[in-house]
């Protein structure tokens, strides 16, 4: 499911800090890894074009290190699923009033909201009602960058974003569509992992030991990673020397991985430079994107909470889990879902990505289709976009 929020903290009083320089242009609003990394990369070319633009953010240390001034940290403790957000409402609460407090009392000139729907669609609604938005009656620019899944399920929040939006950005060419039926300015800026200088965190070798990407956060990595550690297991068991390679963002992570007791031959390590693989084993997460734009060969494996998973086949329509899926119309990672994450069905996934040449052949021509229909368009990228309304 889509109900994502941030993790836990205490509910009581906090504050954050005023603009560094007594004013800031933008806001970003960041709530997980990858939208910290797409706000980052968008903020980097923004400052490049206009060295004098004073960002702040409630993300991660990507926006930190791009120039953003960090209020709050919300990457830390990211969770996903109904159960895990209702145990953290006080915090959730607490935050989302004092966020409105700061932005009623420092008057950013925009606020950006990058993903991250469950809190930021909720922001953008009560910066409207508190008549802080353009929206609203008043002058606070209201943008949106990466839809939240429509086209999977809630389709309805179009007419809600129409109202409290001012502009929203798309990084998949099929969702400037599902606006069609409102006023929403709604256009293409190509996904940020195709865009000129973006530096994969993965590639394709097929001499390359096996990636193990389990996801970003621990809830969701707890219930996975241990799926496909016995599924890299069960394929290494007759291939002695055979080596694999799991990718964590932070210490966090590290602690959730190092639970599950991976044996000598799976390593771990950091984000942080590329990583050349054979196959991979991943969650349908942001780093599937990386792995099939790199042609990677392999599989999806996912297993949600029992109650996020029931609540999200009732609500969920869509044939794939996996994005690269979505966009092609067919599997180019074959999906396994709570049970069907077998050891013996992804070990069987393994020996047809590194063994048969046919399937990375296939994998290469899929790659090559997902580059073509996700390049940046003549409009130009996410931060000309954001430079345009900020005019």
């Amino acid at each position: 499911m889509e109900a994502r929020e941030m993790g836990s903290g205490s509910p009581g009083t906090f504050r954050l800090p005023p603009p560094t320089g007594g004013r800031v242009d933008v806001l970003i609003v960041a709530g997980e890894h990858s939208g910290d990394e797409h706000g980052a990369r968008m903020v980097r070319e923004l400052r490049t074009k206009q060295p004098g633009l004073v960002v702040a953010a409630l993300g991660g240390p990507e926006l930190a290190a791009a120039g953003a001034q960090l209020l709050h940290d919300l990457t830390a403790s990211s969770v996903v699923g109904l159960v895990e957000v209702l145990k953290n409402y006080a915090f959730f609460r607490a935050l989302f009033e004092e966020t409105l407090r700061w932005i009623g009392e420092h008057r950013p000139r925009a606020v950006c909201f990058v993903d991250y729907p469950g809190l930021n669609l909720r922001l953008a609604a009560a910066l409207r009602e508190r008549g802080l938005s353009v929206k609203g009656g008043g002058a606070i620019k209201t943008l949106y960058y990466i839809s939240p899944q429509i086209w999977a399920w809630k389709a309805g929040r179009r007419f809600a974003m129409a109202r409290d939006l001012d502009a929203l950005a798309v990084i998949f060419p099929f969702e400037v569509n599902c606006y069609a039926d409102t006023a929403l300015p709604v256009e293409f800026v190509g996904h940020p992992f195709v865009a000129a200088g973006h530096a994969a965190p993965v590639s394709y070798d097929p001499a390359g030991p096996v990636l193990l990407l389990p996801g970003s956060r621990k809830q969701a990595v707890a219930r996975i990673f241990p799926a496909l550690l016995a599924g890299f297991a069960d394929y290494a068991r007759d291939r002695p020397g055979t080596q694999a390679v799991v990718l964590y963002p932070s210490d966090e992570i590290l602690a959730v991985l190092r639970a599950a007791s991976p044996p000598e031959n799976v390593r771990l390590q950091k984000m942080g430079g590329a990583v050349a693989a054979s196959a991979v084993l991943t969650s349908s997460g942001t780093m599937s994107m990386h792995c099939a734009l790199a042609a990677i060969p392999g599989a999806i494996a996912y297993r949600a909470n029992g109650l996020t998973y029931l609540v999200g086949r009732m609500l969920v329509k869509i044939e794939y889990l996996g994005i690269a899926n979505l966009l092609l119309n067919e599997p180019m990672y074959p999906e396994f879902i709570q049970g069907a994450a077998t050891p013996v069905a992804l070990a069987g996934q393994l020996r047809a990505c590194r063994d048969e040449a046919a399937r990375r052949a296939r994998t290469a021509e899929q790659a090559g289709r997902l580059h073509a229909l996700l390049r940046v368009p003549a409009t130009g990228t996410a931060a000309d976009w954001l430079a345009r309304h900020l005019m």
